[in-house]
């Protein structure tokens, strides 16, 4: 049984214009002649690379260490030379070290890699070993490191009784997730498998939004068999992806403020996660690739593409999208809702990049009103998935009262962008939590905003 038809309370129910790409089979993308790995693709210390300048390197070969235990290993996409180690911005405006190898077309692939007939076979310790190992992160866009979830605290170890695969992909346009449901299925229930004994968690739930019926049917065709796995259809609402939202919806618990879903007996993971999980247990292989949507009206042939980690965005367009439509005004990194706005295509494809979409002119998205004042509607407290106060948040970053924006819980946001979504005044009610966030994790910095200077 499930809770509260199988959804959370408030959230926003907005256009999915997933049509342009929800039908188009994975393809591959034939990798490109240099590759850019940033040593931050992951949430946590940055990795240290093990290879240098000039170092020949082999495809799935580690060519950048984790740094601690919230850190992620980094393999080459590709066999090759070690070009440079140089600085780079990232579509979310950090700045990375990045390594740049040249490809030698031959992928050649790491001899260190050995696959096994199973991974059930596998003790649980042993699992979570080869996710650490071979690089799993959230690729959900969260990017956190895998092993970290699987990993119960020695001072406090916690019962894990149900492990969700988030199936929902909540995201405008992006569709890669869905490609991966009905395409990898099999590879989905593996990585679920091999997550519930990493935890020796006696429930299964793959977690799929009602948009997307091809999916929930095959998987349930899939599972039928499956007495500890049950596949859940969400009404389609946004941010029904969050993991608070899908933990509520499919479980009917509560995860208290700041606390993670193991505080409740879950743990949450992508399907592309328990795909690519399922292939570092059981094929040994590191995460080297991932699938991305191509959308929108700016692209000539918009579609979903296995792409080689480091990839360029701009090698992706013009070798699988065909190229841009003129005159393109607007390029997203992700989704609408909480991807970035980039100014070029200049960016490598990342552990987390599930989309690049790209609007021409005229497109809806490209046009906002002008902001104005707050006319205490409520709207974006009646769509707030986390029940907080997004204008009174807004209103404090704007008098730079960061006190004020802790009283109003601006830690607790999870950025979905529901408030600026519905807000007639035209507010970037998202922009401005991000700022509060910022400042304060910055002791008044402002980290790297350029939006407000401190001598201001």
């Amino acid at each position: 049984m499930f809770f509260d038809n199988n959804t959370f309370k408030h959230g926003v129910r907005i256009e999915g214009h997933k049509d342009l790409t929800s039908g188009r089979p994975i393809e591959v993308c034939p990798p490109p002649e240099n590759i850019v790995l940033p040593l931050s693709m992951h949430i946590g210390a940055p990795a240290k690379p093990v290879v240098a300048v000039g170092d020949k390197v082999k495809m799935g070969q580690l060519v950048a260490q984790a740094q601690g235990f919230v850190s992620s290993n980094i393999h080459s996409s590709v066999s090759g030379v070690v070009q440079a180690m140089e600085r780079r911005f990232l579509p979310s405006g950090a700045l990375s070290e990045c390594l740049v190898i040249a490809n030698d077309g031959l992928d050649t692939l790491d001899e260190t890699i050995e696959p096994r007939s199973t991974g059930l076979v596998l003790a649980p310790k042993e699992m979570r070993s080869l996710l650490q190992s071979k690089g799993i992160v959230g690729m959900g866009g969260a990017t956190f490191p895998t092993h970290v979830k699987y990993t119960p605290p020695s001072d406090k170890p916690q019962v894990i009784d149900t492990v969700i695969i988030n199936g929902i992909e909540c995201e405008p346009y992006i569709t890669a997730d869905h490609r991966v449901l009905v395409e990898y299925a099999p590879e989905v229930i593996r990585g679920l498998k091999y997550f519930m004994k990493a935890v020796l968690a006696t429930r299964g739930v793959i977690a799929i939004e009602s948009n997307k019926p091809d999916a929930i049917a095959l998987l349930q065709k899939l599972t039928e068999q499956e007495e500890n796995i049950t596949v859940v259809s969400c009404p389609e609402k946004y941010p029904q992806g969050s993991e608070k939202q899908l933990v509520y919806a499919v479980t009917g618990r509560v995860i208290a403020n700041r606390a993670l879903p193991a505080s409740v007996g879950v743990v949450i993971d992508n399907v592309a996660t328990a795909v690519w999980a399922a292939r570092a247990i059981k094929d040994d292989m590191p995460c080297i690739e991932r699938v991305v949507t191509l959308s929108g009206d700016g692209v000539q042939r918009p579609g979903n593409y296995l792409v080689r980690l480091g990839t360029s965005y701009e090698h992706v367009v013009k070798t699988c999208g065909g190229g841009i439509k003129e005159p393109l005004v607007k390029i997203l990194s992700g989704g609408p809702m909480m991807g970035f706005a980039i100014s070029n295509l200049d960016y490598p494809v990342l552990k987390g990049s599930g989309g690049v979409l790209l609007f021409a002119a005229g497109a809806p998205i490209t046009t906002q009103g002008r902001e104005r004042q707050c006319v205490r509607c409520g709207h974006c407290l009646d769509v707030c998935p986390m029940f907080l106060e997004p204008t009174v948040i807004a209103q404090a970053v704007k008098a730079r009262n960061w006190s004020a924006a802790l009283q109003a819980n601006v830690a607790s946001c999870i950025e979905c962008g529901s408030c600026a979504y519905v807000c007639p005044a035209y507010i970037p009610l998202v922009q401005h939590i991000r700022m509060a966030k910022q400042f304060i994790a910055s002791d008044g910095r402002g980290g790297h905003n350029p939006l407000y200077n401190i001598k201001d």
